[in-house]
C-alpha cells in the first residue's frame, strides 16, 4: 500500500516558484505546477560540497553507460587514448571514458582539499587546486555530451552539469535548482502517462491498462521527489517496484479466433507499453527530463495509434458489403 502521498496540484497557476506551504503535515514548496517535498540543505562548507559532489558523481555513473568510470589517476592515459583515436565511433566512447576520468580527478582533488581543511589548513577559493578542480568539471561537462544514458537512447546533460553547479554555487542554491528540475521531470511523467493512456485505453484488447498506468505514474512522481535518505523511501521504493511489475505483467485481451494482424497489434502494443514503463522509470530514477527519448516515444505511440485506427477502418470496410 502506498503510504506516501502524491503532491497535490497547485491551487492556481500564478503562484511564484519557491512558494512554501505545509500540506497534510508535510513541508512543501511550489515549482511549475507541483508541490514538492522540502529537504533542508546542509550548511554551505567545503565538507558539505565534498559530500554532495561525491554523491552526485556516484549518481552520475549509476545512470550512464557502462565502462566510463575511469579512476582520476588514469586521466593522462584516457586523454592520450581519446586524442589519438581516429575512428569516430571509438572516439565517442573514449571521450566518454575521458569525461569519467575528469570527473573522478575533480572528486579526488576536492576530497584532499577538504582533508587539508580539516587539519586546519585554510583553502582559498583561488587556490590552484581549486581552479584545476573547476577546470576538470567544466571539461567533463563538455565531453559529457558524448555519453549515453544506460538505455542507449540519449545522454543526460543535466547529470554532468550537476557536480559543476554544486562546485560553483552555494549548497542552498543548488538544492533550489534541483526543485526546478524535479518539477520538469514530474511534468514529463504526467505527459508520457497521458500519451500511454490515450493510445491504449480506448482499444478493447488493452481494457484495464488505464488504472495501471495512472498508479505507476502516481508513485513514480512520489519516488522522483523522495530522497534516498528519507525514512519513507522503504515504502515508496516498494510501491514503485510493485506498480512497475504490475504494469509489466499486463496482457492484452485477444479473442480465441483473433487473426494474425490483431495478434501483431497486441504484441506491438505490449512492447510499446513496456517501453513507456521503462522510460518513466529512467526519468524517475534520474530525476531529470529525457526530452529526446520522450519525444521519440510519443512519436511511436502516434504511429501505433494510427495503425490501430487503420486496422479498425479496414475491418469496417471489409464488413460493409455484408450489410448491403
Amino acid at each position: 500500500m502506498n503510504t506516501a502521498k502524491l503532491p497535490p496540484p497547485a491551487a492556481c497557476n500564478d503562484l511564484p516558484n519557491g512558494t512554501p506551504d505545509t500540506i497534510d503535515g508535510v513541508r512543501r514548496v511550489y515549482y511549475d505546477g507541483y508541490w514538492l517535498k522540502v529537504y533542508d540543505p546542509p550548511l554551505d562548507s567545503l565538507s558539505a560540497k565534498k559530500t554532495l559532489i561525491q554523491a552526485l558523481t556516484r549518481r552520475l555513473f549509476n545512470h550512464v553507460e557502462h565502462g566510463i568510470n575511469i579512476p582520476g589517476k588514469r586521466l593522462d592515459d584516457a586523454r592520450r587514448s581519446y586524442e589519438t583515436e581516429p575512428d569516430p565511433a571509438h572516439k565517442r566512447v573514449k571521450g566518454a571514458m575521458l569525461a569519467g576520468a575528469l570527473f573522478n580527478r575533480a572528486t579526488d582533488i576536492f576530497t584532499k582539499l577538504v582533508e587539508l581543511q580539516e587539519l586546519g589548513i585554510e583553502i582559498d577559493t583561488d587556490n590552484a587546486l581549486m581552479r584545476e578542480c573547476g577546470l576538470c568539471l567544466h571539461e567533463a561537462l563538455e565531453l559529457g555530451k558524448l555519453v549515453l544514458h544506460r538505455s542507449g537512447e540519449e545522454g543526460i546533460d543535466e547529470l554532468w552539469g550537476e557536480p559543476f553547479r554544486a562546485f560553483s554555487i552555494p549548497v542552498e542554491a543548488f538544492y533550489e535548482s534541483r526543485y526546478v528540475k524535479i518539477a520538469q521531470a514530474l511534468r514529463d511523467i504526467d505527459l508520457i502517462a497521458a500519451v500511454m493512456t490515450s493510445t491504449f485505453a480506448a482499444t478493447p484488447m488493452f481494457h484495464g491498462i488505464e488504472p495501471l498506468v495512472a498508479d505507476f505514474a502516481c508513485i513514480a512522481k512520489v519516488k522522483c521527489e523522495t530522497l534516498r535518505t528519507d525514512p519513507d523511501i522503504f515504502d515508496v521504493w516498494a510501491d514503485f517496484v510493485v506498480a512497475s511489475e504490475q504494469l509489466g505483467l499486463f496482457a492484452p485481451r485477444l479473442a480465441p479466433a483473433s487473426n494474425p494482424a490483431e495478434q501483431q497489434l497486441a504484441s506491438d502494443g505490449l512492447h510499446l507499453i513496456v517501453q513507456g514503463r521503462n522510460l518513466l522509470t529512467d526519468i524517475t530514477r534520474a530525476r531529470v527530463t529525457m526530452p529526446k527519448s520522450a519525444r521519440e516515444y510519443i512519436e511511436r505511440c502516434g504511429r501505433y495509434g494510427e495503425l490501430v485506427r487503420n486496422s479498425g477502418r479496414a475491418v469496417l470496410a471489409g464488413a460493409a458489403p455484408a450489410r448491403t
